[in-house]
């Protein structure tokens, strides 16, 4: 039976594997476990004890957390009083968590540690009472609490009628306001319901590959973003999976070797980066070493190809391969596939990348190492997912088919438009940009897209994003701007030029694999502003920056680079919290050295500018 709510759609998992792992998780360098029964269990104690408090139906309530077992257990008994969660992002410094706060009326707050208690002191926010999971000391201030006391509280206060108390939730109802980036302006408050989330839950899980109670994922993007808490949550909780949640972005690799996850989702950044870092210890390994890992590669791609042409019932029935080619592909996995995957583990069967767009170059790269990474698109304000590439016809450098239970179109410009039950309710408090993101039923994505002849889509690029050079060209920076990241020596890049003659882009380098680079090469600086001087160093992001960018057009080739050596970051303001880059904050912080570079350029002078 489907369930009503989100509360109940958990209910069901637990009655099948009470006694399964929901969670793991690292304190003091030990995995701890926490079955599907404990967790139900807590959320119940949780749930009792905000009632206690006076938080109930309606009330919104702030979550200012790193991902972990409490963030989970606060989510799902917020769901199951009919109160409304504010998950806000742990990155963001003290006067943006007060925006989120005051705009969205919360009452109450649920925090990691000292750190993020800290951020709301000092945002001066009024607040009823302050939840914090990692305490220091205990609290001698009125409305402060410990997680622990705060769930002790709800054992002694149970509620006998709890049970009926989220069965009643109805399915339109108000779950949680998951504020934007903020990428362009203010963050907004999009509303987003039960309706929402179990509409895209169930429609995902049609679509994608199969997720099955024995799968254990890899968690380390925030329970804020909303990919996470669709994909990496409510889906993987709705089936059973086992959720292990990584201890930093820092620490992926050693954790992908702990806990050896079969599934995992992640933004294309990680990728990017598996895939720079794997390219490096073959181009430094010897020439026989190169070839072996190019020949498999190369296996690897035709077997990819071979996926793509084969009928659906010859792949269910495994008759897609010939015995000559199987051979081949056993050797290549034998020699370097498995030697790949065993970094990441050794188990991972399927690989979803969200939040961005991923290079084809790179997705075609993991699928050749038997490793397939299945794209999706979609936004916050649609729960989030609209389109999703199916295991059994994956293409690509597409964002895949459009959800079963969405309708999709192009507007005459190009710009995605949808409408189904995932689709949010409006943002809050925000009435004129309610009334401004939809075209009547609806939703405008503010991206332009592109249908393929057998019904993919392909993003181009954020709608307002498309650069007019003032030679009449349309350039659409994302896809140079990906080909140039896949540089190991560039952590981000921004394409510039809307009015001008021709694009340049910024580079923020790789400071560990640009030092190490540097040293090998002579360079004895260790300072990356320094080393960004070198000529060397300078001619060697230039033929990064070529070679990355050679099969685009001319128009769309880079001509001048501007090397910003003081690294991009959230604190800094460049990235949001999902680390995309603030496009506007960026270009208004360079304007004066963009517009210096452009006149030096017209004045044919060097290619490179140093920040």
């Amino acid at each position: 039976m489907k369930p009503s709510n989100i509360v109940e759609m958990l209910y069901q998992t637990v009655t099948k594997y009470s006694d399964k792992d929901a969670y793991m998780w690292k304190e003091n360098g030990i995995y701890q476990h926490m079955t599907y029964g404990v967790f139900w269990e807590k959320i119940f104690y949780t749930a009792s004890a905000f009632k206690m408090l006076g938080i109930g139906e309606g009330d919104k309530v702030a979550i200012l957390s790193n991902s972990n077992p409490m963030w989970g257990i606060t989510d799902f008994a917020l769901a199951s009083i009919g109160a409304i969660s504010v998950p806000v992002y742990p990155t963001l410094p003290a006067d943006q968590v007060a925006y989120v706060l005051e705009n969205s009326d919360a009452r109450a707050i649920v925090v990691e540690n000292e750190e993020q208690r800290q951020k709301v002191i000092t945002g001066d926010v009024k607040l009823d009472y302050m939840i914090t999971m990692y305490p220091e000391a205990e609290f001698s201030v009125d409305g402060e609490l410990s997680f622990e006391n705060f769930e002790e509280l709800g054992r002694e206060n149970f509620l006998p009628d709890w049970k009926d108390t989220w069965r009643q939730i109805d399915k339109k109802q108000v779950l949680t306001l998951i504020y934007t980036s903020g990428t362009t302006g203010k963050p907004k408050g999009t509303i987003l319901t039960h309706e929402n989330f179990l509409a895209n839950v169930e429609a995902v899980k049609f679509w994608f590959i199969e997720l099955l109670p024995e799968d254990l994922a890899l968690s380390y993007l925030p329970l804020s973003h909303v990919f996470e808490r669709m994909a990496g949550h409510y889906t993987l909780l709705s089936v059973g999976t086992t959720i292990a949640y990584a201890e930093s972005i820092e620490t992926i690799q050693e954790n992908l070797v702990e806990v050896r996850p079969t599934i995992m989702t992640s933004v294309p950044r990680l990728f990017e980066k598996v895939y720079a870092k794997v390219l490096d210890e073959i181009n430094g390994g010897s020439p026989v070493k190169k070839k072996i890992f190019k020949w498999a590669v190369e296996i690897g791609k035709e077997r990819y190809e071979r996926y793509l042409d084969t009928s659906v019932q010859d792949l269910i029935l495994a008759e897609s391969m010939p015995k000559s080619f199987q051979r081949k592909w056993n050797l290549a996995n034998r020699l370097v596939y498995r030697k790949v995957k065993d970094k990441l583990g050794g188990r991972l069967r399927g690989l979803v990348s969200g939040g961005g767009t991923l290079n084809p170059d790179i997705a075609r790269f993991f699928w050749s190492l038997d490793m397939p990474i299945l794209e999706g698109y979609g936004l916050t304000e649609t729960a989030p997912v609209i389109t999703l590439n199916p295991m059994i016809r994956s293409k690509v450098g597409t964002v895949g088919k459009v959800l079963p239970n969405l309708e999709v179109k192009l507007a005459e410009d190009g710009e995605v438009l949808v409408k189904g039950p995932s689709v949010m309710q409006g943002y809050y408090k925000n009435e004129e940009a309610t009334i401004d993101a939809f075209d009547g039923e609806w939703f405008k994505t503010g991206d332009i897209g592109e249908w393929t002849e057998d019904n993919y889509l392909k993003i181009i690029d954020r709608k307002k994003r498309i650069l007019v050079l003032s030679t009449g060209k349309n350039v659409a920076p994302q896809p140079i701007e990906n080909a140039i990241n896949e540089s190991p020596y560039v952590e981000q890049s921004l394409v510039v030029g809307d009015n001008r003659k021709f694009i340049m882009c910024l580079i923020n380098p790789d400071y560990e694999n640009l030092l190490s680079w540097a040293k090998k090469n002579g360079v004895r600086s260790e300072d990356l502003q320094e080393i960004c001087r070198y000529k060397i160093i300078k001619d060697l992001l230039v033929q990064e920056v070529r070679e990355r960018t050679k099969h685009f057009a001319n128009f769309e080739q880079p001509k001048k680079i501007v090397i910003v050596s003081e690294p991009w970051t959230v604190d800094g303001g460049e990235l949001t919290p999902k680390l995309s880059l603030r496009i506007n904050i960026i270009q208004e912080k360079y304007k004066d050295l963009i517009d210096k570079t452009y006149l030096e350029a017209n004045a044919g002078q060097e290619q490179v500018t140093v920040q």
